[in-house]
């Protein structure tokens, strides 16, 4: 069994009760669609970041999507991001119509580097969407001054950031809008599928609400706008709840698997992650570089560690996004990244014992490779 498995049975058997009584709970209120524990959910959710208004949807991909529908971006735009993410962050700007630009990333934190934004604004430019990626935020000082000059909204994916700061501000709290997910992996996992996207905006808090809900608004079966059937499921809403009550001690869990691992393996030759200044980092995935990272990761398999990589394959060298026109060399810092990048597990669950086990075999490892 795979150190993440074990660590996803581990956080249940010790949470089993609560989950369990929040999926009771949701089935005999009878309101098994958009009922209490979702509103309870977005007030909640929108407190602990100090922003207006929380829409929750039904996974992080729509949670951009809609977001982007909702600060009124479309076809025939573009939105700059990064190639160094999660497919879905590209795969929601076409999900729009819209064409995403992409900018390289600095080497050391793996984050969007702002410094080249500037230069891919163009009259088509529609949104800056920075990716907060593997636990800390983009250094948002000087976009936030790009998006005032041009006039172009924020939209924040924080689908890897949940409780993360960047000088002090929550990721999520800085942008027009901002989207996440709560896919079981996250730092504020659900049961199965979920999201929401957090604004600050009446109008933007409205057009959301109508976009998980076919267009409507105040009268079923009138479509204003042509929307999504997006809605946060209420047994996934009410989970959610009782977990976020338990965010930060999963982030503090998180932290201390990140300074045992800088205990154990600071003084061998594996790059270990940096934190960006300004940054608190909550370490969603705990990522490392090699020059023989596929041999170091091969290796350990026959200590019974199977190690992830995120991501392998950058976005604008894949074959789903050949038609943005992008060539091997145009991201060159991302490139280099995606073969040296990989994992080591992490989870607030993970023992001491099995800590000390990944360390030890990377020791073994690097010793060897």
């Amino acid at each position: 069994m795979t150190l993440f498995v074990w660590g996803y049975l581990q956080e249940y058997e010790k949470e089993r009760d609560d989950i369990l009584d929040a999926v009771d709970t949701v089935f005999r209120s009878g309101k098994l669609v958009l009922g209490p524990s979702v509103q309870k959910f977005e007030d909640e959710f929108a407190a602990y970041h100090g922003v207006s208004h929380c829409v929750g949807v039904d996974n992080g991909t729509n949670a951009i999507v809609l977001g982007l529908r909702a600060i009124g971006v479309g076809p025939g735009d573009e939105v700059i991001t990064v190639s160094n993410t999660a497919a879905p962050t590209v795969v929601a700007i076409d999900a729009v119509g819209a064409t995403p630009v992409f900018v390289d990333v600095h080497e050391d934190n793996y984050l969007m580097n702002v410094d080249q934004v500037a230069a891919a604004i163009t009259e088509r430019t529609r949104c800056l969407l920075p990716v907060h990626l593997y636990g800390q935020c983009v250094d948002m000082a000087p976009l936030e001054a790009l998006a005032a000059k041009h006039g172009l909204p924020i939209l924040e994916d924080c689908a890897q950031s949940h409780g993360a700061r960047h000088h002090g501000r929550l990721a999520g709290s800085m942008g027009k809008a901002a989207a996440f997910s709560f896919y079981p992996t996250k730092v504020l996992g659900a049961y199965g599928d979920a999201g929401a996207t957090v604004t600050s905006d009446p109008e933007v808090d409205a057009n959301l609400r109508r976009l998980r809900y076919y267009g409507m608004e105040d009268v079923y079966y009138v479509v204003q706008t042509p929307g999504h059937n997006s809605r946060l499921d209420e047994v996934q809403a009410e989970i959610l709840r009782r977990k976020l009550t338990r965010m930060d001690d999963y982030i503090a869990g998180r932290r201390a698997v990140a300074e045992r691992y800088v205990e154990g393996l600071g003084d061998t030759d594996l790059v270990l992650p940096k934190t960006a200044p300004g940054n608190d980092h909550v370490y969603y995935v705990y990522v490392v570089r090699h020059p023989k990272r596929d041999k170091i990761v091969e290796a350990l398999k026959s200590y019974d560690i199977s190690l992830s990589i995120s991501y392998p394959w950058p976005v604008h060298t894949q074959s789903g996004f050949a038609h943005l026109g992008y060539s091997e060399g145009d991201l060159p810092v991302t490139e280099k990244l995606a073969k040296e990048i990989f994992s080591l597990p992490m989870y607030p669950s993970l023992s001491i014992s099995d800590q000390d086990k990944v360390i030890d075999a990377v020791r073994n490892v690097l010793a060897t490779v």
